[in-house]
Protein backbone atom coordinates (compact mmCIF):
# COMPACT_ATOMS: atom_id res chain seq x y z
CA UNK A 1 0.00 0.00 0.00
CA UNK A 2 0.92 3.50 -0.94
CA UNK A 3 1.57 6.11 2.20
CA UNK A 4 2.53 9.51 2.30
CA UNK A 5 6.09 10.16 2.28
CA UNK A 6 8.39 11.96 4.75
CA UNK A 7 6.72 13.60 8.19
CA UNK A 8 3.04 13.16 9.10
CA UNK A 9 3.63 14.38 12.60
CA UNK A 10 0.43 17.29 12.00
CA UNK A 11 -2.19 16.72 9.65
CA UNK A 12 -5.06 18.99 9.10
CA UNK A 13 -8.19 17.34 7.99
CA UNK A 14 -10.48 19.50 5.81
CA UNK A 15 -14.19 19.24 6.54
CA UNK A 16 -15.76 17.83 9.88
CA UNK A 17 -18.35 15.71 8.47
CA UNK A 18 -18.33 11.74 8.64
CA UNK A 19 -15.13 11.18 6.86
CA UNK A 20 -13.27 13.77 8.52
CA UNK A 21 -14.61 12.98 11.88
CA UNK A 22 -13.24 9.10 10.99
CA UNK A 23 -9.86 10.08 9.26
CA UNK A 24 -9.05 12.34 12.56
CA UNK A 25 -10.10 9.60 14.98
CA UNK A 26 -7.61 7.21 13.41
CA UNK A 27 -5.45 9.65 13.06
CA UNK A 28 -5.25 10.31 16.56
CA UNK A 29 -4.94 6.82 17.38
CA UNK A 30 -2.05 6.62 15.69
CA UNK A 31 -0.19 9.70 17.81
CA UNK A 32 -0.93 12.33 15.30
CA UNK A 33 -1.47 15.99 16.07
CA UNK A 34 -4.71 16.77 14.28
CA UNK A 35 -6.68 20.01 13.38
CA UNK A 36 -10.00 20.12 11.91
CA UNK A 37 -11.23 23.04 9.71
CA UNK A 38 -14.87 23.51 8.52
CA UNK A 39 -16.13 26.26 7.20
CA UNK A 40 -19.64 25.70 9.14
CA UNK A 41 -20.37 26.79 12.30
CA UNK A 42 -20.14 22.97 13.69
CA UNK A 43 -19.43 19.34 12.88
CA UNK A 44 -21.48 17.22 10.41
CA UNK A 45 -21.00 17.82 6.63
CA UNK A 46 -23.69 16.38 5.13
CA UNK A 47 -25.01 15.08 8.20
CA UNK A 48 -25.83 18.32 9.78
CA UNK A 49 -28.57 20.07 11.45
CA UNK A 50 -30.89 22.66 10.80
CA UNK A 51 -33.93 23.93 13.03
CA UNK A 52 -36.77 25.20 11.53
CA UNK A 53 -39.13 27.27 13.23
CA UNK A 54 -40.90 26.80 16.26
CA UNK A 55 -38.25 23.95 17.90
CA UNK A 56 -38.27 21.34 15.47
CA UNK A 57 -34.53 20.10 14.53
CA UNK A 58 -33.98 18.12 11.28
CA UNK A 59 -31.18 16.28 9.58
CA UNK A 60 -30.16 17.42 6.75
CA UNK A 61 -28.43 14.63 5.20
CA UNK A 62 -29.13 10.57 5.92
CA UNK A 63 -31.49 9.44 7.65
CA UNK A 64 -30.41 5.48 8.13
CA UNK A 65 -27.73 4.05 10.06
CA UNK A 66 -26.79 0.29 9.30
CA UNK A 67 -23.01 -1.28 10.23
CA UNK A 68 -22.72 1.22 13.44
CA UNK A 69 -19.59 -1.22 14.46
CA UNK A 70 -17.73 1.35 11.83
CA UNK A 71 -18.22 4.15 13.79
CA UNK A 72 -17.42 2.30 16.69
CA UNK A 73 -14.01 1.17 15.21
CA UNK A 74 -13.14 4.85 14.85
CA UNK A 75 -14.08 5.41 18.68
CA UNK A 76 -12.37 2.77 19.97
CA UNK A 77 -9.14 4.06 17.94
CA UNK A 78 -9.07 6.75 20.91
CA UNK A 79 -9.95 4.26 23.33
CA UNK A 80 -13.57 5.64 23.33
CA UNK A 81 -16.84 3.70 21.96
CA UNK A 82 -19.89 4.60 20.51
CA UNK A 83 -22.24 2.86 23.11
CA UNK A 84 -20.41 5.53 25.38
CA UNK A 85 -21.48 8.79 23.03
CA UNK A 86 -24.65 7.78 21.23
CA UNK A 87 -27.82 5.99 22.42
CA UNK A 88 -28.60 3.61 19.45
CA UNK A 89 -32.57 2.11 19.19
CA UNK A 90 -32.14 -0.95 16.38
CA UNK A 91 -35.61 0.07 14.58
CA UNK A 92 -38.13 -2.70 14.08
CA UNK A 93 -39.11 -3.10 11.44
CA UNK A 94 -36.41 -1.50 9.96
CA UNK A 95 -38.00 -0.22 7.06
CA UNK A 96 -42.49 -0.62 6.14
CA UNK A 97 -42.78 -0.64 2.29
CA UNK A 98 -46.03 0.42 0.66
CA UNK A 99 -47.06 -0.38 -2.34
CA UNK A 100 -49.34 1.13 -5.16
CA UNK A 101 -51.57 -2.34 -4.87
CA UNK A 102 -52.38 -1.10 -1.30
CA UNK A 103 -50.09 -3.97 0.01
CA UNK A 104 -47.78 -3.16 2.62
CA UNK A 105 -44.79 -5.32 3.76
CA UNK A 106 -42.77 -4.40 7.14
CA UNK A 107 -39.02 -5.25 6.49
CA UNK A 108 -37.43 -7.00 9.36
CA UNK A 109 -33.39 -7.51 9.96
CA UNK A 110 -34.15 -10.87 11.82
CA UNK A 111 -34.68 -13.88 10.01
CA UNK A 112 -37.13 -15.53 11.38
CA UNK A 113 -39.45 -12.30 11.46
CA UNK A 114 -39.19 -11.34 8.04
CA UNK A 115 -39.46 -15.16 7.05
CA UNK A 116 -42.86 -15.20 8.32
CA UNK A 117 -43.68 -11.22 6.84
CA UNK A 118 -42.91 -12.81 3.70
CA UNK A 119 -44.69 -16.02 4.31
CA UNK A 120 -48.05 -13.83 4.86
CA UNK A 121 -47.47 -11.16 2.40
CA UNK A 122 -46.46 -13.44 -0.80
CA UNK A 123 -46.72 -17.43 0.06
CA UNK A 124 -44.10 -19.82 1.65
CA UNK A 125 -42.69 -20.20 -1.64
CA UNK A 126 -41.30 -16.33 -1.70
CA UNK A 127 -40.29 -17.22 2.25
CA UNK A 128 -37.98 -19.85 0.71
CA UNK A 129 -36.59 -18.22 -1.86
CA UNK A 130 -36.13 -14.99 1.12
CA UNK A 131 -34.21 -17.53 3.28
CA UNK A 132 -31.72 -18.46 0.46
CA UNK A 133 -31.52 -14.91 -0.64
CA UNK A 134 -30.61 -14.23 2.81
CA UNK A 135 -27.80 -16.65 3.11
CA UNK A 136 -26.47 -14.97 -0.73
CA UNK A 137 -26.54 -11.54 0.99
CA UNK A 138 -24.66 -12.76 3.73
CA UNK A 139 -22.12 -14.70 2.10
CA UNK A 140 -21.54 -12.12 -0.50
CA UNK A 141 -20.75 -9.45 2.16
CA UNK A 142 -18.30 -11.73 3.66
CA UNK A 143 -16.68 -11.80 0.04
CA UNK A 144 -16.17 -7.98 -0.31
CA UNK A 145 -15.62 -6.38 2.91
CA UNK A 146 -11.92 -6.34 3.75
CA UNK A 147 -11.03 -7.06 0.21
CA UNK A 148 -13.14 -4.76 -2.29
CA UNK A 149 -14.66 -2.38 0.35
CA UNK A 150 -12.51 -2.04 3.29
CA UNK A 151 -9.32 -1.52 1.61
CA UNK A 152 -6.87 1.19 -0.48
CA UNK A 153 -6.28 0.36 -3.85
CA UNK A 154 -2.67 0.99 -5.98
CA UNK A 155 -3.56 -0.62 -8.98
CA UNK A 156 -6.50 -2.78 -10.81
CA UNK A 157 -4.04 -5.51 -10.12
CA UNK A 158 -5.06 -5.84 -6.87
CA UNK A 159 -8.34 -7.00 -7.68
CA UNK A 160 -6.63 -10.88 -9.01
CA UNK A 161 -7.10 -12.15 -5.69
CA UNK A 162 -9.17 -15.68 -5.06
CA UNK A 163 -11.49 -13.42 -3.73
CA UNK A 164 -12.57 -11.88 -7.20
CA UNK A 165 -13.25 -15.91 -8.07
CA UNK A 166 -15.34 -16.21 -4.90
CA UNK A 167 -17.45 -13.03 -6.00
CA UNK A 168 -17.81 -14.32 -9.25
CA UNK A 169 -18.91 -17.40 -8.14
CA UNK A 170 -21.60 -16.10 -6.10
CA UNK A 171 -22.72 -13.73 -9.31
CA UNK A 172 -21.63 -10.54 -8.16
CA UNK A 173 -20.91 -9.25 -11.91
CA UNK A 174 -24.17 -9.95 -12.71
CA UNK A 175 -26.95 -7.72 -13.06
CA UNK A 176 -28.78 -6.74 -9.77
CA UNK A 177 -32.32 -7.40 -10.15
CA UNK A 178 -31.89 -10.33 -12.36
CA UNK A 179 -29.65 -12.41 -9.31
CA UNK A 180 -32.46 -10.79 -6.71
CA UNK A 181 -34.84 -12.50 -9.49
CA UNK A 182 -33.23 -15.86 -8.76
CA UNK A 183 -34.81 -15.93 -5.36
CA UNK A 184 -37.83 -13.95 -5.38
CA UNK A 185 -40.35 -13.91 -8.27
CA UNK A 186 -42.57 -11.16 -6.35
CA UNK A 187 -42.09 -8.17 -8.10
CA UNK A 188 -42.92 -6.09 -5.18
CA UNK A 189 -40.20 -7.99 -2.51
CA UNK A 190 -37.47 -7.44 -5.51
CA UNK A 191 -37.87 -3.81 -5.42
CA UNK A 192 -37.64 -4.30 -1.58
CA UNK A 193 -33.90 -5.93 -2.17
CA UNK A 194 -32.87 -3.73 -4.93
CA UNK A 195 -33.89 -0.02 -4.69
CA UNK A 196 -31.13 0.22 -2.67
CA UNK A 197 -29.03 0.82 -6.15
CA UNK A 198 -30.13 4.05 -6.47
CA UNK A 199 -27.87 5.00 -3.37
CA UNK A 200 -25.17 4.10 -6.06
CA UNK A 201 -26.42 5.98 -8.44
CA UNK A 202 -27.71 3.11 -10.87
CA UNK A 203 -30.66 1.70 -11.98
CA UNK A 204 -30.98 -1.81 -10.43
CA UNK A 205 -31.84 -3.53 -13.89
CA UNK A 206 -28.04 -1.99 -14.75
CA UNK A 207 -26.26 -2.03 -11.23
CA UNK A 208 -24.00 -4.72 -10.67
CA UNK A 209 -25.43 -7.63 -8.65
CA UNK A 210 -22.50 -7.14 -6.04
CA UNK A 211 -24.18 -3.96 -4.93
CA UNK A 212 -26.38 -6.04 -3.03
CA UNK A 213 -24.00 -5.88 -0.22
CA UNK A 214 -25.84 -2.58 0.28
CA UNK A 215 -29.38 -4.61 0.74
CA UNK A 216 -27.54 -6.60 3.24
CA UNK A 217 -26.76 -3.69 5.17
CA UNK A 218 -30.09 -2.20 4.96
CA UNK A 219 -32.41 -5.78 4.87
CA UNK A 220 -30.16 -7.98 7.44
CA UNK A 221 -27.56 -6.29 8.96
CA UNK A 222 -29.71 -3.97 11.27
CA UNK A 223 -31.08 -0.05 10.91
CA UNK A 224 -30.59 1.78 13.96
CA UNK A 225 -31.46 5.56 15.20
CA UNK A 226 -29.52 7.69 17.42
CA UNK A 227 -31.39 9.28 19.75
CA UNK A 228 -31.08 12.80 18.96
CA UNK A 229 -31.38 12.46 15.12
CA UNK A 230 -28.41 10.93 12.87
CA UNK A 231 -26.62 14.18 13.82
CA UNK A 232 -26.09 12.92 17.32
CA UNK A 233 -23.33 10.93 15.86
CA UNK A 234 -21.09 13.44 13.95
CA UNK A 235 -21.31 15.62 17.11
CA UNK A 236 -19.92 12.44 19.28
CA UNK A 237 -16.89 11.65 16.92
CA UNK A 238 -16.21 15.66 17.04
CA UNK A 239 -16.21 15.30 21.06
CA UNK A 240 -14.85 12.24 21.30
CA UNK A 241 -11.46 14.01 18.56
CA UNK A 242 -11.65 16.71 20.51
CA UNK A 243 -11.47 14.92 23.79
CA UNK A 244 -8.41 12.35 22.48
CA UNK A 245 -6.70 16.34 21.39
CA UNK A 246 -7.70 17.45 18.10
CA UNK A 247 -7.92 21.10 17.43
CA UNK A 248 -11.25 22.73 15.88
CA UNK A 249 -11.29 25.71 13.55
CA UNK A 250 -15.12 26.08 12.92
CA UNK A 251 -16.93 28.89 10.70
CA UNK A 252 -13.45 28.96 8.44
CA UNK A 253 -13.12 28.63 4.85
CA UNK A 254 -10.16 27.13 3.07
CA UNK A 255 -9.00 29.21 0.33
CA UNK A 256 -5.36 27.70 -0.67
CA UNK A 257 -3.00 24.80 0.12
CA UNK A 258 0.29 26.70 -0.73
CA UNK A 259 2.86 24.38 -1.73
CA UNK A 260 6.85 23.70 -1.45
CA UNK A 261 9.35 23.26 -4.67
CA UNK A 262 8.77 19.40 -3.96
CA UNK A 263 4.66 19.22 -4.46
CA UNK A 264 4.52 18.73 -0.77
CA UNK A 265 1.55 21.16 0.79
CA UNK A 266 3.33 23.03 3.66
CA UNK A 267 0.29 24.67 5.22
CA UNK A 268 -3.39 25.64 4.60
CA UNK A 269 -4.64 29.08 4.24
CA UNK A 270 -7.95 30.27 6.02
CA UNK A 271 -9.84 32.98 5.14
CA UNK A 272 -10.34 35.46 8.02
CA UNK A 273 -12.81 34.69 10.44
CA UNK A 274 -16.59 36.20 9.44
CA UNK A 275 -15.65 37.89 6.34
CA UNK A 276 -13.06 39.92 7.77
CA UNK A 277 -10.90 41.56 5.70
CA UNK A 278 -6.84 40.53 5.20
CA UNK A 279 -5.01 37.49 4.02
CA UNK A 280 -6.27 35.09 7.03
CA UNK A 281 -4.07 32.73 8.53
CA UNK A 282 -1.65 29.64 7.51
CA UNK A 283 -1.94 26.52 9.46
CA UNK A 284 1.43 24.90 9.18
CA UNK A 285 1.19 20.91 8.06
CA UNK A 286 3.25 17.92 7.40
CA UNK A 287 -0.41 16.45 5.39
CA UNK A 288 -4.01 17.27 4.72
CA UNK A 289 -6.93 15.06 4.32
CA UNK A 290 -9.19 16.93 2.10
CA UNK A 291 -12.84 15.70 2.47
CA UNK A 292 -15.04 18.46 0.27
CA UNK A 293 -16.45 17.14 -3.26
CA UNK A 294 -14.12 16.12 -5.99
CA UNK A 295 -14.10 19.74 -8.05
CA UNK A 296 -13.87 21.32 -4.34
CA UNK A 297 -11.13 19.19 -3.55
CA UNK A 298 -9.32 19.24 -7.16
CA UNK A 299 -9.65 23.40 -7.54
CA UNK A 300 -7.98 23.27 -4.07
CA UNK A 301 -5.23 20.85 -5.30
CA UNK A 302 -4.61 22.48 -8.37
CA UNK A 303 -5.13 19.01 -10.64
CA UNK A 304 -7.44 16.83 -11.19
CA UNK A 305 -6.87 13.15 -12.13
CA UNK A 306 -7.01 12.60 -15.94
CA UNK A 307 -9.44 9.75 -16.85
CA UNK A 308 -10.70 8.43 -19.95
CA UNK A 309 -14.09 8.79 -19.86
CA UNK A 310 -15.70 12.22 -17.69
CA UNK A 311 -17.27 10.91 -14.01
CA UNK A 312 -21.12 10.21 -14.01
CA UNK A 313 -22.57 11.27 -11.15
CA UNK A 314 -25.37 9.96 -9.36
CA UNK A 315 -29.24 10.98 -9.53
CA UNK A 316 -30.00 14.26 -6.94
CA UNK A 317 -32.96 14.30 -4.54
CA UNK A 318 -35.34 16.86 -3.36
CA UNK A 319 -36.24 16.64 0.29
CA UNK A 320 -39.28 18.08 2.27
CA UNK A 321 -38.45 18.65 5.81
CA UNK A 322 -42.33 19.39 7.27
CA UNK A 323 -42.63 19.46 10.82
CA UNK A 324 -46.29 19.18 11.03
CA UNK A 325 -49.60 19.44 13.66
CA UNK A 326 -50.17 15.39 13.60
CA UNK A 327 -48.63 12.16 12.10
CA UNK A 328 -50.52 9.19 10.30
CA UNK A 329 -50.57 5.59 12.14
CA UNK A 330 -49.75 4.02 8.79
CA UNK A 331 -46.31 5.14 9.01
CA UNK A 332 -43.22 3.25 10.47
CA UNK A 333 -39.72 5.49 11.21
CA UNK A 334 -38.66 4.92 7.58
CA UNK A 335 -41.66 4.10 5.17
CA UNK A 336 -40.93 3.50 1.07
CA UNK A 337 -43.75 4.44 -0.58
CA UNK A 338 -43.16 2.73 -4.17
CA UNK A 339 -45.42 3.90 -7.33
CA UNK A 340 -46.86 1.42 -9.88
CA UNK A 341 -43.89 2.55 -12.53
CA UNK A 342 -40.31 1.47 -11.70
CA UNK A 343 -38.04 1.09 -14.52
CA UNK A 344 -40.35 3.99 -16.82
CA UNK A 345 -39.16 6.36 -13.64
CA UNK A 346 -35.18 5.02 -13.39
CA UNK A 347 -34.94 6.18 -17.31
CA UNK A 348 -36.81 9.16 -16.53
CA UNK A 349 -34.04 9.87 -13.46
CA UNK A 350 -30.54 8.71 -15.09
CA UNK A 351 -31.65 9.72 -19.14
CA UNK A 352 -34.55 11.54 -19.79
CA UNK A 353 -33.37 13.93 -17.26
CA UNK A 354 -36.94 14.43 -15.77
CA UNK A 355 -38.66 14.27 -12.52
CA UNK A 356 -40.17 10.68 -11.44
CA UNK A 357 -43.99 10.54 -13.26
CA UNK A 358 -44.46 8.07 -10.71
CA UNK A 359 -42.28 8.41 -7.73
CA UNK A 360 -41.31 6.29 -4.76
CA UNK A 361 -40.64 8.02 -1.85
CA UNK A 362 -38.32 7.88 1.22
CA UNK A 363 -40.34 8.79 3.97
CA UNK A 364 -38.81 9.23 7.66
CA UNK A 365 -40.24 10.04 10.80
CA UNK A 366 -37.64 10.66 13.35
CA UNK A 367 -39.94 11.59 16.40
CA UNK A 368 -41.60 7.91 16.12
CA UNK A 369 -38.33 7.17 18.44
CA UNK A 370 -37.42 10.49 19.40
CA UNK A 371 -40.09 13.18 20.43
CA UNK A 372 -37.96 15.82 21.47
CA UNK A 373 -36.91 16.73 18.29
CA UNK A 374 -40.44 18.61 17.45
CA UNK A 375 -42.47 20.37 19.58
CA UNK A 376 -44.68 19.04 22.09
CA UNK A 377 -47.51 17.05 20.02
CA UNK A 378 -45.81 17.91 16.98
CA UNK A 379 -44.16 15.50 14.32
CA UNK A 380 -41.53 16.34 12.05
CA UNK A 381 -41.50 14.22 9.14
CA UNK A 382 -38.95 14.14 6.65
CA UNK A 383 -39.62 13.09 2.18
CA UNK A 384 -37.12 12.42 -0.20
CA UNK A 385 -37.53 11.94 -4.05
CA UNK A 386 -35.01 11.06 -6.22
CA UNK A 387 -34.46 13.32 -9.02
CA UNK A 388 -32.35 13.77 -12.30
CA UNK A 389 -29.23 15.78 -11.03
CA UNK A 390 -28.10 19.23 -12.80
CA UNK A 391 -25.93 17.43 -15.45
CA UNK A 392 -28.65 15.20 -16.50
CA UNK A 393 -31.88 16.93 -15.83
CA UNK A 394 -32.76 20.40 -15.34
CA UNK A 395 -29.96 23.11 -14.03
CA UNK A 396 -29.88 24.36 -10.92
CA UNK A 397 -30.80 27.83 -11.90
CA UNK A 398 -33.99 26.33 -13.00
CA UNK A 399 -34.97 25.18 -9.39
CA UNK A 400 -36.13 28.40 -8.30
CA UNK A 401 -39.19 27.72 -10.71
CA UNK A 402 -39.48 23.65 -10.37
CA UNK A 403 -38.68 23.66 -6.66
CA UNK A 404 -42.49 25.24 -5.63
CA UNK A 405 -44.18 23.20 -8.26
CA UNK A 406 -42.59 20.00 -7.42
CA UNK A 407 -43.15 20.56 -3.64
CA UNK A 408 -47.13 21.22 -4.59
CA UNK A 409 -46.96 17.48 -6.58
CA UNK A 410 -44.93 15.69 -3.78
CA UNK A 411 -47.99 16.87 -1.38
CA UNK A 412 -50.51 15.86 -4.08
CA UNK A 413 -49.01 12.00 -4.23
CA UNK A 414 -48.69 11.52 -0.26
CA UNK A 415 -52.06 12.10 -0.07
CA UNK A 416 -52.92 9.85 -2.83
CA UNK A 417 -50.84 7.66 -0.80
CA UNK A 418 -52.46 7.26 2.43
CA UNK A 419 -51.44 10.79 4.20
CA UNK A 420 -54.57 12.62 3.51
CA UNK A 421 -54.37 16.05 5.07
CA UNK A 422 -50.49 16.27 5.19
CA UNK A 423 -50.46 19.59 3.08
CA UNK A 424 -52.55 20.81 5.86
CA UNK A 425 -50.89 20.04 8.37
CA UNK A 426 -47.60 21.56 7.58
CA UNK A 427 -46.73 24.23 9.85
CA UNK A 428 -42.46 24.45 9.45
CA UNK A 429 -40.81 23.32 6.34
CA UNK A 430 -38.12 23.27 4.31
CA UNK A 431 -37.54 22.91 0.55
CA UNK A 432 -34.20 21.28 -0.34
CA UNK A 433 -33.40 21.21 -3.94
CA UNK A 434 -30.24 20.05 -6.72
CA UNK A 435 -29.43 23.98 -6.38
CA UNK A 436 -29.27 23.63 -2.48
CA UNK A 437 -26.95 20.75 -3.07
CA UNK A 438 -25.32 22.85 -5.85
CA UNK A 439 -24.66 25.68 -3.79
CA UNK A 440 -23.06 23.40 -1.31
CA UNK A 441 -20.48 22.63 -3.42
CA UNK A 442 -21.89 19.10 -5.00
CA UNK A 443 -20.99 18.51 -8.37
CA UNK A 444 -24.18 18.09 -10.81
CA UNK A 445 -26.02 18.92 -7.61
CA UNK A 446 -26.05 15.55 -5.90
CA UNK A 447 -25.21 15.09 -2.22
CA UNK A 448 -24.50 11.31 -3.73
CA UNK A 449 -21.33 12.17 -5.60
CA UNK A 450 -19.99 9.86 -8.40
CA UNK A 451 -22.33 7.08 -9.49
CA UNK A 452 -21.11 3.42 -8.84
CA UNK A 453 -20.97 2.49 -12.72
CA UNK A 454 -17.96 -0.41 -13.03
CA UNK A 455 -15.68 2.34 -14.26
CA UNK A 456 -16.36 3.79 -11.27
CA UNK A 457 -16.03 1.49 -8.59
CA UNK A 458 -12.99 -0.30 -7.11
CA UNK A 459 -9.85 1.01 -8.25
CA UNK A 460 -11.57 2.71 -11.03
CA UNK A 461 -13.18 4.97 -8.37
CA UNK A 462 -11.27 8.69 -7.98
CA UNK A 463 -8.86 7.41 -5.77
CA UNK A 464 -7.49 8.66 -2.12
CA UNK A 465 -4.13 10.01 -3.66
CA UNK A 466 -3.64 12.51 -6.04
CA UNK A 467 -0.59 12.31 -8.34
CA UNK A 468 1.90 15.21 -8.20
CA UNK A 469 1.07 16.26 -4.59
CA UNK A 470 2.54 13.61 -2.04
CA UNK A 471 1.08 14.35 0.90
CA UNK A 472 -2.40 15.01 0.15
CA UNK A 473 -5.23 12.13 0.34
CA UNK A 474 -9.08 12.25 -0.17
CA UNK A 475 -11.73 11.31 1.60
CA UNK A 476 -15.99 11.01 1.62
CA UNK A 477 -18.20 9.75 -0.88
CA UNK A 478 -16.29 10.60 -4.15
CA UNK A 479 -13.61 8.50 -3.64
CA UNK A 480 -12.49 5.25 -2.34
CA UNK A 481 -15.16 2.90 -1.39
CA UNK A 482 -18.11 5.20 -2.28
CA UNK A 483 -21.65 6.37 -1.39
CA UNK A 484 -23.30 5.69 1.95
CA UNK A 485 -22.78 6.26 6.09
CA UNK A 486 -20.95 3.21 6.44
CA UNK A 487 -18.59 3.12 3.07
CA UNK A 488 -17.56 6.81 3.99
CA UNK A 489 -16.80 6.16 7.38
CA UNK A 490 -14.31 3.53 6.00
CA UNK A 491 -13.05 6.38 3.74
CA UNK A 492 -11.63 8.33 6.23
CA UNK A 493 -10.30 5.56 8.06
CA UNK A 494 -8.95 4.24 4.59
CA UNK A 495 -6.78 8.32 4.01
CA UNK A 496 -5.68 7.85 7.57
CA UNK A 497 -3.64 4.72 7.02
CA UNK A 498 -2.60 6.29 3.33
CA UNK A 499 -0.57 8.50 6.72
CA UNK A 500 0.16 6.34 9.10
CA UNK A 501 0.76 3.14 7.17
CA UNK A 502 -1.96 1.30 8.96
CA UNK A 503 -3.80 -1.68 7.28
CA UNK A 504 -7.28 -3.17 7.57
CA UNK A 505 -7.73 -5.96 10.13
Amino acid sequence: MRTVPGRTDHVVVVGAGLAGLAAALHLLGAGRRVTVVEREPGPGGRAGRVRLGGGYLADTGPTVLTMPELADEAFAAVGDSLARRVELLELHPAYRAWFADGSRLDVHTRADAMEEEVRRFAGPREAAGYVRLRVWLERLYRAQLRRFIDANFDSPRQLVHPDLARLAALGGFGRLDARIGRFLRDPRLRRVFSFQALYAGVPPARALAAYAVIAYMDTVAGVYFPRGGMHALPRAMAEAARAAGAEFRYGREVTALPRAADGRIGAVRLAPPGGSPGDGEELRCDAVVLTPDLPVAYRLLGRAPRRPVSLRYAPSAVVLHAGTRRTWPGLAHHTLSFGDAWERTFDELTRAGRTMSDPSLLITRPTAHDPGLAPPDRHLHYVLAPCPNTAVGPPARAWSELGPRYRESLLETLEKRGLGGFGASVEEELLVTPADWAGLGHAAGTPFSAAHTFAQTGPFRPRNLVRGVPNAVLAGCGTTPGVGVPTVLISGKLAASRITGARSA
